[in-house]
């Protein structure tokens, strides 16, 4: 598929489908789900859009491409020394629009399978909720009640519950993969490293910090006893039929043993490298999932009261839940909703999900503000 190619296709669609509030989408049993291997179009016009301005959104998206290199080759110099793989080449800008449940545009390479980077925090968010779903975890206990690896031992880092983990608010301090929590040195961490500051108590403070939010990965396989890609494919992604083609990468020195077998640990991106390597597609069905309340076609995926709790703010965090950005205060997401919402990813990898409007808009390897694309797709629906 070309660059400039759009998909806008035509198919009559019921009246009775409307601009529902977000809780009756999961009990609304007309609600569209797309069975694995297919997704069925919609004509915008249809659907109450105008095809000129989604053709002009589409236009502005495709038009709006990362400077980051084709190689990929400035990712040391951003993020420090590699402790995973990387491709040799990235994908260009491309990305999808689902509107009421079905596609309404498309446009580049939507099948390439590229690095999403911190999207993945906000799947592992998915897996804890998982964990939650299934008794293995309570947000607010003490993780060290349940991982026994002596990543917990130290006083600074007993107390940290998983909901400090999910909300950035751990101050877990350590070296994970030869990384220290610190950020400290160019060399590990390249335009990322930081000045050193004296660490605060659990749950008193927010940062963006990938060698915790790595550890938070390493504990939730810990109480599942088997790797997190293994939860994600058979409790997430199998269930919303994805397709198969994503592969979450460990680091080449992050295993574990685990019942006499070497297990891999992943990250919460590709930061240093491996991570969520994924395409378009198995993007939108992953922000789907979360515009139906962890529902799929009558499957409680994820517990409703988890998601709810998930796209709360932190006490402390630049409006923040768990590994979700939100936009309570219209900062993240200037010009959405207040409660639209997004996985965000370097580069920028993006989805941005708005329950006012029944959408969920994926857009990779793009410049400028994530919301730009989402308010005009926005201002293209007719009333």
């Amino acid at each position: 598929m070309t660059l400039s190619r759009c998909s806008l296709l035509a198919v009559s669609l019921s009246t009775a489908i409307g601009l529902a509030l977000p809780s009756a989408f999961a009990a609304d049993p007309a609600t569209y789900f797309p069975p694995a291997g297919e997704w069925a179009r919609k004509d915008a016009a249809q659907l109450g859009m105008d095809p000129a301005a989604l053709a002009a959104a589409v236009q502005f998206a495709q038009s709006h491409e990362t400077d980051w290199p084709l190689d990929l080759s400035t990712q040391e110099t951003i993020f420090g020394e590699r402790l995973g793989s990387m491709p040799t080449r990235r994908a260009h800008t491309n990305g999808v629009v689902i509107y009421k449940g079905y596609v309404v545009a498309e446009f580049g390479d939507t099948r390439f399978v590229d690095p999403t980077y911190s999207v993945a925090k906000s799947m592992l968010a998915t897996v804890a909720g998982i964990a939650v779903r299934d008794g293995r975890i309570k947000v607010d206990e003490r993780v060290a009640e349940r991982v026994k690896d002596g990543g917990y031992d130290a006083p600074q880092n007993a107390p940290i519950t998983w909901k400090q983990h999910l909300q950035q608010e751990s101050e877990w301090d350590g070296t994970l993969w030869g990384k220290h929590s610190n950020f400290i040195g160019k060399a590990a961490f390249g335009k990322g490293e930081r000045k050193p500051r004296a660490l605060q108590a659990p749950g008193s403070f927010y940062e963006y910090n990938d060698t915790r939010i790595n550890r938070f990965s390493l504990s939730l396989l810990q109480v599942f006893g088997q790797s997190v890609p293994e939860v994600f494919q058979q409790q997430v992604m199998d269930p919303i039929g994805g397709s198969g083609s994503w592969k979450w990468l460990p680091y080449h020195n992050s295993y574990v043993e685990l019942n006499g077998k070497q297990v891999p640990s992943v990250s919460g991106g590709t930061r240093w490298g491996g991570g969520m390597w994924i395409d378009s597609w198995d993007m939108a069905r992953f922000g789907y999932l979360w515009l139906r309340q962890g529902t799929w076609n009558g499957r409680q995926i994820l517990p409703a009261a988890y998601v709810k709790e998930a796209l709360t703010p932190s006490a402390h965090g630049p409006d923040y839940g768990y590994l979700w950005w939100l936009n309570t205060k219209g900062k993240n997401l200037p010009g959405l909703p207040a409660n639209a919402f997004a996985a965000l990813g370097a580069g920028s990898n993006t989805i941005v999900v708005s329950p006012d409007h029944d959408l969920v808009v994926v857009w990779r390897w793009h410049s400028g503000n994530t919301a730009e694309f989402t308010k005009r797709v926005i201002a293209a629906i007719r009333k």
